[in-house]
């Protein structure tokens, strides 16, 4: 059927090109295509979108970026903050046995031992130094572990003078002499 209708436009075609449609069917179509143009809704409005995405993109960035840097000075002052409780309880520890030793100090043979423990109080402070200007969960770790190590030390220290090994090694000396 279509081909019939095909062939029917071919061989007729010179009729249909001699005609034009009168002047108030093009004005109707012409009035119809201009009314369609000037009246645009806004929901198709193209540059209105895409203003309306740039703001929207500037003020999400805007907001989530303070949030960001809030939680993470949020999150540092959590760490600083366990950190001094921890640092308290440690800080007490070591006092203490470092009290204790004093009273074992007159002994020799403790050179080795003041060395390392300074050698450990200071980088503990430098820690502590960095721990106060960029706090986080590493450098808490590092200050924990120092205490730890450092009261490690101090109890192996106390067990050697309790134990008299310092005792045991000054009358050595002395009967060599």
């Amino acid at each position: 059927m279509s081909d019939q209708l095909e062939d029917f436009i071919r061989n007729n075609r010179s009729q249909f090109d001699d005609r034009e449609p009168a002047d108030r069917v093009w004005s109707g179509v012409e009035s119809s295509l201009g009314a369609d143009k000037k009246r645009v809704s806004l929901w198709n409005y193209t540059p209105l979108w895409r203003a309306a995405s740039i703001i929207l993109l500037a003020l999400t960035g805007y907001l989530l970026v303070p949030k960001q840097q809030a939680a993470v000075q949020r999150d540092n002052s959590i760490a600083l903050g366990d950190f001094k409780d921890v640092e308290a309880f440690y800080t007490k520890q070591i006092s203490e046995k470092v009290d204790l030793i004093d009273t074992f100090k007159k002994n020799e043979g403790l050179n080795g031992f003041t060395r390392d423990f300074e050698q450990l109080e200071a980088m503990y402070m430098v820690l502590k130094e960095e721990m106060k200007n960029h706090p986080s969960d590493k450098v808490k770790d590092a200050l924990v572990l120092n205490l730890l190590v450092r009261i490690d030390l101090l109890n192996q220290q106390l067990h050697r003078l309790e134990d008299g090994e310092y005792d045991n090694k000054k009358t050595e000396r002395k009967a060599e002499s």
